[in-house]
């Protein structure tokens, strides 16, 4: 099957080649783990490697700052947008959500004119703030995510997590709507915080199980081994596998 590749060392790995065509894909992690690094790379891959325009909705940064932090990757995002390759839409939900829905939406121009194949929806955080009631929100992300992918678009929707080490108690809702979806953790091995990647679904295809460690290196993110020896790993506080056995089975 065709993959609509990132081009993120390791990642695709982790994805059997890449995500699924015309499919809305999930990075959750905690703030600066890496989660707007991953998009920005994502539809930068896309244009310069797979000549595949891309559109970045942001609700929180003006585009300024992302030309600021791709630059220090190497990327020019402003010379692209210059050449019609790229949009980065500073916008709110509201409007983003309009706009896409709509025939004929503002959204929906940039897209045909564009011609683009990916979007970043940086972040889906942000629709929380349209309704308290958590029914109503997963309606609005569903009317959203599936409006984009009408447009056959491959999406990339990042989500805060509040939780900073260890597992999320928050219900992921969301998490049953998408196709795919990235979590993305820090952890405490030996008194040093390190970054952890998994890939917690992939609906329609195989995927790594395992938990892999990752960093941001001079030209963006990098997932790298996976954690070798190590138990416990999403508890925030992973164990050594040989302490916890002789824990449990050696006497003191």
């Amino acid at each position: 099957m065709d993959r609509v590749k990132t081009g993120i060392t390791g990642l695709d790995d982790m994805l059997g080649g890449g995500f699924l065509p015309k499919t809305a894909n999930l990075v959750e992690g905690a703030p600066g783990t890496g989660k707007t690094t991953l998009g920005m790379q994502f539809i930068y891959n896309g244009i310069t490697q797979f000549n595949e325009p891309g559109i970045i909705i942001t609700f929180e940064e003006f585009p300024k700052q992302y030309y600021y932090d791709a630059a220090a990757f190497g990327w020019d995002f402003q010379e692209l947008e210059k050449k019609g390759l790229l949009k980065v839409i500073m916008t709110s939900p509201e409007v983003s959500k309009l706009g896409v829905e709509s025939v004929g939406g503002l959204l929906s121009q940039h897209i045909q004119q564009m011609d683009a194949r990916r979007i970043v929806v940086d972040s889906i955080t942000h629709f929380g703030r349209l309704t308290q009631d958590p029914i109503e929100l997963r309606s609005l992300e569903f009317n959203f995510i599936n409006a984009l992918k009408r447009e056959e678009l491959t999406c990339l929707l990042t989500r805060e997590s509040p939780v900073l080490l260890g597992e999320n108690t928050e219900d992921a809702g969301i998490g049953f709507i998408v196709d795919s979806y990235i979590v993305m953790r820090y952890v405490e091995i030996e008194s040093a915080i390190r970054k952890a990647l998994f890939v917690l679904k992939m609906r329609g295809s195989d995927h790594a199980k395992d938990i892999r460690q990752f960093d941001i290196v001079a030209n963006g993110l990098e997932v790298q081994a996976r954690f070798e020896g190590q138990e416990g790993i999403l508890s925030g506080s992973p164990r050594r596998m040989a302490d916890s056995f002789v824990k449990a089975f050696v006497k003191r």
